[in-house]
This record gives C-alpha cells, sequence and structure tokens, in this order.
C-alpha cells in the first residue's frame, strides 16, 4: 500500500478533521504527524486547548490512521524529519496548508503532494477550529496598498492613502503574517467574540490606544485597528499624524465581489531570526510620493473594476515600499514571487521579511491559493 502523509495542529477534534483523514486515506495507509505545544504557540502565539499528548491520543484511535506522532522540528515545517525517514510516496494537505515550500520539498523527495478538496462526510456541515473556537466573529484585515504610510515617520514627506480590506475570520491567521493579527488579538482580549456596538471609527481608537500604551516604541499602526472594524474596501488617509485625517469606504457588494473574485493568497516562507524590517531603510520625498500614487491608482482601479491596472498599480505600489524598506524582501520570498510574476496582474506580500502571503491579483485562478471573504457589516 502507498503511504500518505498530513500533518497539523487538530486541537479540538472535530468532523472536518476526521473528514480529511479519510479522505486522505483513500490514496493508501496514513501516518499523522501532529505539531508540538511548542510549535503551535510560536506559530499562532496561543496554547492549545489539548495538550501535544491528548491530541496524540485522540488522532491514534482513528481507524482510518495507520500511526501518529508528534513532530520533532519547529516552524510550518516541522515534520522535515519524520518525512524523510517515512519515505511516504504522497503528501496529503489542505488548501490553507498548500505552501510553496512544501511542493519544493516534495519535489525534492520524489513525493507527490495532494490537495484536498475539504468534503465534508455525508450531510455533516463544513467545520474548521477557527469556526468552532468560540464562534469569534472579529475580523482580521488585509493591506492592499500603501503600507508604512501610516507612520509619521513616513507620512510627514508627503501625505498619502493606505488601502485595508476587512476580512472575515475564516482562516485563523498565524502571528506576524501580516494580517494585523497582534490588533486581532487584543481585540478578542477586549471584545471576546465580537465587536460591540457603537461607532467603529471610535472602537477603533479604543483598540488602537491599548494596544500603543504610553511609550510604545514601535507603534502599530492605525491601518490595523482600522481595518479590522471598519467593514469592507477602506482608504486611510494620512498626513504627518499617526491617526488618518480622512477615510473613504467602499462597501457595496459589487466592488467586494471584484475584490474576492481576483483576491489570492499564497503562503510564503517563515522570516529569518532576528528580523528587522528597518535595516538599510531609504525613505524619501520622492520615494514616499511614488508610493502614495500608486496606491491611489489601486483604489481608483478597484472603483472602475479595472483588474489589469489593479493588478499593476499594486505591484508599483509595493515596489515602493521595498524600494524604501529592501529588508521587506527576503530571498526566500523572491523565489515564491517568480513563480507567480508571469500568470498575474500583479501582487505585493504581507508580513514584511516573511511569515506571511503573496498577495496576488490575476484574473485566472491561483491553484491552491488561499480565498477570502470580505466583511460587508
Amino acid at each position: 500500500m502507498p503511504k500518505v502523509f498530513v500533518s497539523g495542529c487538530y486541537d479540538m477534534l472535530h468532523s472536518g478533521h476526521v473528514a480529511f483523514f479519510e479522505e486522505a486515506a483513500t490514496y493508501g495507509d496514513l501516518y499523522v504527524g501532529i505539531g508540538s505545544d511548542k510549535t503551535i504557540f510560536e506559530l499562532k502565539n496561543r496554547k492549545t486547548i489539548n495538550p501535544e499528548q491528548e491530541r496524540l491520543y485522540m488522532v491514534k484511535a482513528l481507524r482510518c490512521v495507520k500511526d501518529a506522532w508528534i513532530n520533532s522540528g519547529s516552524g510550518i515545517m516541522d515534520f522535515a524529519k519524520e518525512v524523510e525517514a517515512l519515505k511516504p510516496d504522497i503528501f496529503f494537505v489542505n488548501t490553507d496548508g498548500f505552501t510553496p515550500a512544501k511542493q519544493e520539498f516534495c519535489d525534492k523527495l520524489g513525493i507527490k503532494l495532494v490537495v484536498s478538496q475539504r468534503i465534508p462526510h455525508g450531510g455533516l456541515p463544513a467545520r474548521s477550529t477557527t469556526a468552532l473556537r468560540q464562534e469569534c466573529t472579529i475580523p482580521y484585515r488585509v493591506e492592499l496598498g500603501g503600507g508604512w504610510l501610516d507612520q509619521p515617520f513616513v507620512n510627514k514627506l508627503c501625505p498619502g492613502p493606505v488601502l485595508t480590506l476587512s476580512i472575515e475570520p475564516e482562516t485563523e491567521f498565524n502571528h506576524r503574517s501580516g494580517m494585523a493579527t497582534s490588533s486581532h488579538q487584543k481585540a478578542v482580549e477586549l471584545w471576546h467574540t465580537a465587536i460591540p456596538e457603537g461607532d467603529r471609527v471610535q472602537l477603533a481608537h479604543t483598540l488602537f490606544c491599548v494596544e500603543n500604551p504610553p511609550g510604545t516604541v514601535n507603534v502599530s499602526g492605525a491601518q490595523d485597528q482600522l481595518g479590522i472594524l471598519l467593514p469592507g474596501f477602506n482608504k486611510l488617509n494620512f498626513d504627518n499624524g499617526y491617526w488618518p485625517v480622512s477615510i473613504e469606504s467602499m462597501t457595496d457588494s459589487a466592488t467586494l465581489e471584484f475584490l474576492e473574485t481576483h483576491l489570492y493568497l499564497v503562503a510564503l516562507p517563515l522570516r529569518r531570526d532576528g528580523y528587522t524590517p528597518f535595516a538599510n531603510q531609504q525613505v524619501t520625498a520622492e520615494g514616499v510620493k511614488r508610493l502614495a500614487s500608486a496606491t491611489e491608482a489601486i483604489w481608483s482601479a478597484v472603483k472602475a473594476k479595472d483588474v489589469k491596472t489593479w493588478g499593476r498599480a499594486t505591484t508599483a505600489s509595493f515596489e515602493a515600499q521595498i524600494a524604501m524598506f529592501p529588508a521587506m524582501m527576503s530571498p526566500e520570498m523572491a523565489e515564491t514571487v517568480e513563480q507567480y510574476r508571469d500568470v498575474a496582474w500583479g501582487w505585493k506580500v504581507t508580513g514584511a521579511g516573511g511569515g506571511g502571503y503573496l498577495v496576488v491579483v490575476s484574473e485566472r485562478p491561483i491553484e491552491n491559493a488561499l480565498r477570502i471573504r470580505a466583511c460587508r457589516s
């Protein structure tokens, strides 16, 4: 029988996990590598509900599982040593578990990488650990252009916008993935499972103050808090300050469906230890002006539903960023970019230095990429 390997956290074991295992087992004998408590904390910045030995016991008890263990490594490739020893024929992953690094790893070892279709068993509902974790409805946000313009040391040289899209929490994004996970965590600490009633801008200001108490050195920019709390697609206009001087919003269904249809997220390699985005920075008035101009072009293109211009303006906006902050791009990230450069109209990244996503703007479907759903209220 062929050997099939899967890897994951498998906390709060549910029917979605079992259906995933059963689907994987149709390809051969199933072996499961489980992330350790230490690895999950490093990736998610939270403790697991069930400790590793309890998770191992439950997974090994499933009749479709041939064997299981706790992976000995760390990070998203914590399974490397065990896979090299097992020599499986197939590595089976979910769409949100696919990364170019896993594909490269499998290609190197001659392993076939198969992506699950996430088919629920029978008439059971689709389940995910994220959805079960207290049914939290507090959004994340993805920045679509203008990053760094929410910082006074940048926007004092030239005013400009940051563009954010509030997205439903259907995926539990890793810590430091560039999806405002720190602000999301603070929002959960404040409000638990849902945004309270009230003026969203005022609530965002409260969250900004909680996340940046007096004495904070590296201030978390207001694009994070406003990006989470303001539904839809938002243009935050900054001018020599931490808080925007004005805000414009698009919340109509046609615009949000346009964004959802053409936006794809591809996981990037983790950032290296000791990373700082401020290394070798070259912030100039001309550079900031280029960033602001390209970001304005993104806003206009989305408003016009022009995907080609949107994509090209996205690339221009990000190239203006990395011209001023070259450390944002690592060699590993650049390799991922090259795989998609010729199949899309544009791209940028979240999670400076790694650990985030390549944001791809495309008219053609991008295989094995993560999709998002915009918050509408």
